[in-house]
């Protein structure tokens, strides 16, 4: 698909990885709507990036909320790209320094965020775009957000690692699902990401992640995750696929 004027929504869109996209979407022409949580700095993210750019507030695990921003999106053109970033990973380990098992609560939590989240995005994106007429053999694409922790979960990750992995899982299957309505899914696997939460550590923290990554010896930038994700709405012939965006990292155990 050609990004330029192309009506497009980014999940997570008020920081990180989300807001990297949507400034790469922007730069290439899109139209963008940004979904994130109530209080975040979704509206501010939106002023900065300007005219072509509109926040809307949603949980992306409230369907009637997600489906209302996916609604505004819709309405600016017809709604054919979609980058879902939102996610999170706090640590939870199987039983506790005094051998008591782990939450299935925060569990819930973490998978409902990141895989319920996932299959929302494909749902309700999917619903959106099959309303669409075809352009060049297609009427939309979707972009997921996995993890290398869908292969390699370190010790404490492991709600986020099956959540993660389920999307992995879902790429495929959901890329032949929605092969007859002509849109396209994909998903993109990031390593060490240098992210707002990682810009707090400490320098020598930082260099010891860095020593991890073989090629280049770095953390990933965001605006790489966006490139890629703006390239996979780009390509029709990627499909199915999950890419991983990690310089070769492979996650040592802890």
């Amino acid at each position: 698909m050609r990004i330029e004027g192309l009506s497009t929504a980014v999940t997570g869109g008020a920081s990180g990885l989300g807001l990297a996209t949507a400034r790469r979407l922007v730069k290439a022409g899109a139209t963008v709507t940004l979904i994130d949580l109530p209080g975040s700095a979704g509206e501010k993210a939106a002023q900065e990036l300007g005219e072509t750019v509109r926040f809307v507030a949603a949980d992306v695990t409230d369907s009637e909320q997600f489906a209302a921003a996916l609604d505004a999106a819709d309405e600016r053109g017809g709604l054919r790209g979609l980058v879902h970033c939102a996610g999170r990973g706090p640590r939870l380990r199987l039983l506790d320094k005094d051998g008591n098992p782990g939450s299935v609560e925060d569990f819930e939590s973490v998978v409902r965020l990141n895989l319920v989240g996932s299959f929302n995005a494909l749902r309700l994106g999917a619903a959106r775009m099959a309303r669409q007429e075809e352009v060049d053999g297609e009427r939309g694409a979707i972009v997921l957000t996995a993890s290398v922790a869908a292969y390699e979960g370190q010790i404490g990750q492991i709600p986020y690692t099956a959540a993660k992995a389920g999307i992995v899982g879902m790429t495929l299957t959901a890329a032949r699902d929605l092969a007859s309505r002509a849109i396209r899914v994909c998903t993109i696997a990031p390593g060490i990401m240098d992210t707002p939460l990682l810009a707090r550590l400490r320098d020598d923290v930082r260099a010891s992640l860095e020593a991890t990554v073989p090629n280049p010896p770095r953390l990933g930038r965001p605006d790489e995750f966006g490139q890629l994700a703006c390239q996979i709405l780009e390509n029709g012939y990627l499909n199915g696929e999950t890419i991983r965006l990690d310089g070769a990292i492979r996650m040592a155990p802890r």
